[in-house]
């Protein structure tokens, strides 16, 4: 993890013949780290510098004030692009509450977005249902503490195939959830349940845009992605079967296969 004040993030070097493509952020999810994206790396090899900051409060960054905005978590970003001089050539990637992430880098700073993909989110905000859930496990961390929302939310994150199958994946899900604070997990909860509604943004969005999507995944289910799709003109759907919410840990090979092709066709 390398820093810059107080940004941390990962840097890859592009490797392979594609050197020099451009590079490629990938945006981590709730509650999770940059250590989701181990298995994405290997787009190094395509020719793909990859960079992965590691947003407020999360991860070695545990002890730092958190934040209770999607627009910090953005600016973080923007301002690292900023620091490594990387401006008109990112294709953003998030998953999650980094898909949110990337909607707002794009509200402020669409100019340096050369491509962008959107991996088991939605554009819509928050339900009253999703808010009181989002308030039931501030309290539950609140009292009983990080484990329990592990606990509680691997069973909807992860597929059933994938919690009964892959014992490895599950176990980095669990050390990602349980090494963050408390304080981060409530301040990323809040930041969560207030964020702007991003739909009326979509058609308005002139870049090469991949949505991707666990066949399986039960926080933003497959129809929400269709419709991304059908609201973004241009934009490519790619369903990946036998995953859920985190497609790209639970299917790797299938994920970086469809990201690859999206990074070497389209942008």
């Amino acid at each position: 993890m390398q820093k810059i004040g107080r940004l941390r993030y990962l840097d890859v070097p592009a490797r392979g013949q594609g050197r020099g493509a451009g590079t490629l952020i990938l945006v981590h999810g709730f509650p999770l780290t940059p250590a989701m994206w181990e298995p994405q790396l290997a787009l190094a090899d395509r020719g793909w510098r990859i960079v992965v900051p590691e947003l407020r409060g999360f991860g070695d960054g545990r002890s730092d004030p958190p934040t209770t905005s999607i627009d910090d978590y953005a600016g973080d970003t923007i301002d690292l692009l900023d620091k490594l001089d990387i401006k008109k050539d990112a294709v953003v990637c998030g998953l999650s509450m980094g898909g949110y992430t990337a909607f707002a880098m794009y509200k402020h700073a669409a100019s340096y977005f050369r491509g962008m993909v959107l991996a088991d989110t939605r554009s819509e905000g928050d339900s009253p249902e999703a808010v009181t859930n989002r308030r039931n496990m501030q309290q539950l961390v609140r009292e009983k503490g990080q484990g329990a929302v592990a606990d509680a939310l691997l069973p909807k994150l992860l597929c059933e195939a994938t919690l009964k199958g892959k014992p490895d994946v599950v176990d980095s899900m669990r050390r990602q959830i349980t090494g963050n604070s408390v304080e981060s997990i409530v301040g990323a909860l809040t930041a969560l349940m207030t964020r702007p509604d991003s739909t009326p943004m979509l058609p308005t969005i002139r870049i090469p845009v991949q949505i991707i999507v666990g066949a399986e995944d039960a926080i933003t289910p497959p129809p929400l992605s269709e419709q991304m799709h059908k609201d973004i003109p241009g934009s490519e759907l790619v369903v990946i079967p036998g995953a859920g919410h985190m497609s790209n840990m639970e299917q790797p090979a299938a994920f970086n296969d469809a990201l690859g092709r999206f990074l070497d066709k389209r942008v």
